[in-house]
């Protein structure tokens, strides 16, 4: 092959679509956040969550497992926390504490792991709901839904001693006319007296 022959191939080869060089790929989309909502119907009326799968997966995922069972079918909102029924707390909350129907309590499933907010990034700000629990890695079954914010129930928050605060998984978009009538029902100490019931829990489609 002479120098002329050369020199033509490898220019027909430089613009050969086979050698080109593959355009640049566009960057993916970022997934959009998994949010699942769930209403509670409850006897002072209708509740809707939204639940961050995204950023509170094994939490969202235990908290389904209840709903789609059934178990707050017959589940109570049974505690209230106001700023005068707390006096041996130096730190205060408001939160309203609800739970599955006491009957389907030997059905539970094993605690799960706490999902702090330092590693979720989620707060507990006005509506947030979140998991109930004594110390950590042993929250079940039983939620609470802030009124108003609630900074001291964050990791590193005051009013649990370890400092680990609680997983918060989500928050309601609808209803908070609803929790805040609850906190106010009658109530001895802490306890709602009697307890107000949820009638159905099931996943909004």
């Amino acid at each position: 092959m002479n120098l002329l022959s050369s020199v033509c191939l490898a220019v027909l080869l430089a613009f050969s679509p086979a050698v080109q060089a593959a355009p640049p790929k566009k960057a993916a989309k970022p997934e959009p956040a998994k949010m699942v909502r769930v209403v509670l119907q409850t006897e002072k009326g209708e509740l809707e969550l939204e639940l961050d799968e995204a950023h509170a997966p094994q939490t969202v995922r235990n908290f389904l497992v209840y709903v789609d069972g059934g178990f707050f079918d017959g589940g109570v909102f049974h505690r209230t926390v106001k700023p005068d029924n707390q006096p041996n707390s130096k730190v205060k909350i408001e939160v309203i504490q609800g739970g599955i129907n006491p009957a389907r309590e030997s059905e539970q499933r094993p605690p799960i792991a706490l999902e702090r907010t330092s590693v979720t990034g989620l707060k507990h700000k006005d509506g947030t709901l979140s998991m109930a629990r004594d110390t950590p890695d042993t929250a079940v079954s039983d939620f609470f839904i802030c009124i108003g914010d609630q900074p001291e129930l964050d990791f590193g928050g005051k009013r649990n001693p370890d400092g680990q605060g609680f997983a918060a998984f989500g928050r309601v978009v609808k209803g908070m006319d609803v929790v805040r009538a609850i906190q106010q029902a009658p109530a001895e100490g802490q306890k709602l007296t009697p307890p107000v019931k949820i009638q159905r829990a099931t996943r909004k489609p």
